[in-house]
């Protein structure tokens, strides 16, 4: 005999804000809605969960039906459970997020989505439901993340400079850093195996370095703690 619960219970969502490196700009994905609430207007992608799929497998699923995204690493970022946050009714989104090389992942809106596009995180357009808290909290996230883990290994090519490499922790960080503490810092987590020098290049062939994987991924595992306030370079109108 079916059991009847005393209390009524809530819709759960998922959404996920993906992040995708675009040479030196930092954008994120969103969809525009193809129904109602909101129709016509950008999103994250997301949807509802099933009954017999776990939250990550959902959110994985709405990801891929409506923009074609797909093996992708995703992590939990926060639950949303505002009251109002959608018009439909009391509903729960558990939202997750995504660093990607954007030119590995071809989009193509289909589902519920009329047309799927990466937004340049500042120009996005207005969000739909309390999607631009769930966008802050999300940004906050991945920029607190390169303190305590180490970000590249899957965004840059297998043999990168030093320069590259700053380039990425500086799209990341929305800020500018100065390169001789960077590289300081960096060479002391000593997550880096230095190889041959650059060729065929118009200017000083820099050296080109690789990731040690295991190093790397112990990193991954145990976290440090990488001062980001020790190397930021400052605008030349802060004291």
């Amino acid at each position: 005999m079916p059991y009847t619960y005393e209390y009524p219970r809530p819709s759960i969502t998922v959404d996920c804000v993906i992040f995708g490196l675009d040479k030196k700009e930092l954008k994120v994905l969103l969809v525009r809605r193809g129904i109602e609430p909101y129709f016509g207007q950008w999103a994250l992608p997301g949807g509802f969960v099933n009954m017999e799929e776990d939250l990550e497998t959902a959110a994985l699923r709405e990801l891929e039906e409506e923009t074609g995204v797909k093996d992708v690493f995703i992590e939990q970022l926060f639950t949303f459970g505002d009251l109002g946050r959608d018009p439909r009714g009391r509903v729960i989104s558990v939202a997750y997020y995504a660093l990607v090389n954007l030119g590995e992942h071809p989009i193509h809106a289909s589902s519920d989505a009329e047309d799927a596009a990466w937004f340049i995180l500042d120009n996005l357009p207005e969000l739909a439901f309390d999607h631009d808290n769930i966008m802050d909290t999300a940004i906050k996230r991945l920029r607190g993340k390169v303190v305590y883990q180490p970000i590249g290994f899957e965004l840059l090519p297998n043999k990168f400079t030093l320069t590259q490499l700053q380039n990425l922790y500086e799209v990341v960080l929305g800020k500018k850093i100065n390169k001789r503490n960077f590289r300081t810092k960096i060479m002391k987590m000593d997550i880096l195996e230095q190889m041959e020098q650059q060729q065929n290049v118009s200017h000083r062939p820099a050296y080109l370095y690789r990731f040690n994987e295991k190093k790397y991924n112990e990193f991954l595992e145990k976290g440090f703690v990488f001062e980001i306030g020790g190397f930021v370079k400052k605008e030349k109108n802060e004291e």
